[in-house]
């Protein structure tokens, strides 16, 4: 398909318009004006790049892209090294960010729900960005850490009494610590999310509310693995999602 006409698809789908983030959304990287091969990823690291590269990708679709806020601007190190690969070899890079945790059927927190079997009945936040469900009986936190391991392949961080009773969720991937009031607020029992501060602990303990840390990585592979399964069935391109794993 037409380079310019994924860039237009995309930037509608996700509404790429309606968000103030941290970094540019859409097409970050040009190069050929004809993709047949898709790769996708959740970072644009240089890893991610090899391996799209071997794979013949014409365009990478990410969630964490580049030229992020107060990032420093010199193209130089380790951000020349991926630019000089994506350039030298006429490979486009597009990059969604916040409109990509937010979509309500292909975003990060949809598919997270989803692959936990958390039904979302609420959002909170700015753009509302947490998600929030009930569940059909209570559960310990013990219980609903194992279960989080044993659908994201890894253990999480949880903070709370292990008999703690947990009924209504609220989540939001990646580094989103900073909703965790919000979700309280909101009337959770428990909160998910990808990373966690030193804060967390406390307002934790304080406000009588569980908390998961997930994995920022591990919470953020699902969006844009359905982003890309999505285009490869609506304009019969290639898609080939490239897991580079992050402990994170």
């Amino acid at each position: 398909m037409d380079r310019n006409e994924l860039r237009l698809y995309l930037n509608r789908l996700l509404a790429a318009d309606c968000f103030q983030d941290y970094c540019p959304n859409g097409l970050q990287v040009e190069g050929r004006r004809q993709i047949n091969r898709l790769a996708t990823g959740v970072t644009a690291s240089l890893a991610l790049l090899e391996a799209a590269l071997a794979w013949g990708a014409d365009a990478i679709l990410v969630h964490h892209g580049f030229f992020w806020k107060n990032e420093a601007l010199p193209i130089t190190g380790w951000k020349y090294r991926r630019l000089r690969l994506l350039l030298a070899h006429d490979i486009n890079l597009f990059a969604y960010h916040l409109p990509l945790d937010a979509h309500r059927d292909l975003g990060n927190n949809a598919q997270l729900g989803e692959l936990l079997g958390w039904f979302v009945d609420g959002r909170f936040g700015a753009n509302e960005l947490g998600w929030l469900a009930t569940l059909p009986a209570p559960v310990t936190l013990d219980a609903m850490a194992a279960h989080v391991a044993h659908r994201l392949g890894r253990q999480p961080l949880a903070l709370g009494d292990a008999h703690h009773k947990v009924r209504r969720v609220a989540w939001c991937t990646g580094a989103a610590q900073g909703l965790f009031n919000d979700a309280i607020e909101a009337g959770a029992d428990l909160y998910l999310s990808g990373e966690i501060s030193e804060a967390t602990t406390h307002l934790s303990r304080e406000c009588g509310v569980a908390y998961l840390a997930a994995g920022h990585h591990a919470t953020e592979r699902y969006g844009v693995q359905a982003l890309g399964a999505h285009l490869a069935s609506t304009f019969e391109i290639e898609h080939c999602f490239i897991d580079i794993d992050n402990p994170v």
